[in-house]
């Protein structure tokens, strides 16, 4: 299968409002991950830095895990529209991932299981198409309402951070 070229997707808005050390444009030792979507799946662009290496040039399969996790929630909270936490997660790990190379990771909601909980899957892809990792997890889905009350989230994170996504997501759906 031939990936789906980035120039072709929409880019997801991000802001440098926060600091994850997977996707916050800001974070200088992160891995300052960038997504895409078609509005059926969200896609990820990254390249592991020199620093997040195991031995040699492969990567840390900690770092292969938290590229995986966090292309699956966002693929939670634009696809689902809803925050969502990681309950469980499983990876195969296919094949080594060397860091440097630039990476395609591809996420999507495999399936909603009742009103709180959803299945998301992803898959990491190296620069020549290949699958080196796949995942699958269950997702707990969050309220804004729900999450406020658990403080996990305030107006500001909510202005700065999942309001833009979910402007970018109506106006995908409007045209």
């Amino acid at each position: 299968m031939m990936p789906t070229p980035f120039e072709t997707l929409k880019e997801l808005p991000n802001t440098n409002t926060h600091n994850c050390f997977a996707c916050s444009p800001v974070n200088a030792a992160g891995l300052q991950m960038k997504f895409f979507t078609d509005d059926n799946r969200i896609y990820a662009r990254v390249t592991i830095p020199g620093h997040m290496g195991g031995w040699h040039r492969i990567a840390h399969g900690g770092v292969v895990a938290t590229i995986l996790d966090e292309t699956m929630g966002w693929a939670g909270i634009y696809l689902l529209e809803q925050l969502t936490l990681t309950k469980t997660m499983t990876v195969d790990f296919v094949q080594a991932v060397t860091v440097g190379e630039e990476l395609r990771a591809e996420a999507w909601v495999q399936e909603r299981k009742g009103k709180r909980e959803a299945l998301i899957k992803a898959t990491i892809f190296n620069a020549d198409h290949e699958i080196c990792a796949e995942s699958q997890g269950i997702f707990t889905m969050l309220t804004l309402a729900l999450a406020r009350r658990m403080k996990l989230t305030d107006a500001a994170f909510e202005k700065y951070f999942f309001d833009p996504l979910m402007e970018c997501k109506s106006k995908s759906t409007v045209s």
